[in-house]
């Protein structure tokens, strides 16, 4: 059993971490992953658990709670009948692949290397929020073919590589072929589900024996922030919702984007100083 002065410190800062991600899922419709990954990073470094596999438990933490989210939000959406099942199905098979191979790569990587890709993915969705027009279009309707065989594993890679769901990427990319915003944000709710699934898988099988990782920690999967992180985005995401029916959260996206930014800039030069 872990001793209470290692856990009780953690518990504290994963509350806090979670209630945080579940407001702004809820207000901003960002998913929880861009805001838990260098969340998880800060609080476990603070906390001692700094090693060249930190970003590795960071993403593995961060995927598994995507499963639970994502399950929960497509069902929901898919109630409402507003996911497109058509464009699920026909990306799965290449999201799968591109998951499997970014958790192959991820599980592989030192941490200042994840640090590097997470800030660089990080600053270009930064500035998709930020300064994104919804009136941008790459085309009049979601692609199929090479275009799709190539997009699809894309965004199931990079997804991994950051530890995030299927809306970071997955809804710019629908926007950007003409699907309507309400009927992206629920399908990338699949994508989610697709992505953090194999991924999740690999990073339980990761081998983090040889560097020091917090209590009650499964290969690269913490079950005490994953268990809290849950717990409290049930709990925080409605009053972000409640919260984005009272006042415009578009200038509040454009501010996110601009701090995610900001994040992303440090973790690229504590990957340079490392």
């Amino acid at each position: 059993m872990p001793e209470l002065s290692l856990l009780l410190p953690m518990v504290g800062l994963i509350l806090i971490i979670g209630a945080f991600a579940g407001i702004l899922a809820g207000l901003l419709g960002v998913g929880g992953g861009i805001v838990l990954v260098p969340a998880f990073f800060y609080a476990f470094s603070a906390l001692g658990y700094d090693s060249p596999q930190l970003m590795q438990l960071c993403l593995g933490t961060s995927l598994a709670t995507i499963i639970v989210t994502s399950v929960r939000s497509g069902l929901a959406h898919h109630k409402k009948g507003a996911v497109d099942l058509q464009i699920l199905k026909g990306w799965l098979p290449g999201i799968v692949i591109g998951a499997v191979i970014g958790v192959s790569i991820a599980t592989s990587l030192r941490s200042g290397a994840l640090q590097a890709i997470f800030g660089v993915l990080a600053i270009i969705v930064g500035a998709y929020m930020a300064f994104g027009r919804a009136s941008w279009r790459l085309g009049p309707e979601m692609p199929v073919g090479p275009a799709r065989a190539v997009l699809s594993p894309l965004l199931g890679f990079l997804s991994v590589l950051m530890g995030i769901g299927g809306g970071s990427f997955g809804v710019p990319v629908m926007s950007l072929y003409g699907v309507a915003i309400h009927r992206a944000v629920a399908t990338a709710a699949g994508f989610g589900v697709i992505i953090a699934v194999p991924s999740v898988i690999g990073f339980l099988l990761a081998n983090m024996s040889a560097v020091p990782t917090p209590p009650l920690t499964i290969g690269a999967v913490n079950l005490v922030a994953f268990a809290l992180v849950i717990a409290m985005t049930l709990i925080t995401a409605p009053w972000g919702a409640a919260l984005a029916h009272k006042m415009d959260p578009k200038p509040l996206k454009k501010v996110f984007g601009v701090f995610l930014i900001l994040v992303a800039l440090n973790m690229l030069r504590k990957a340079l100083i490392g």
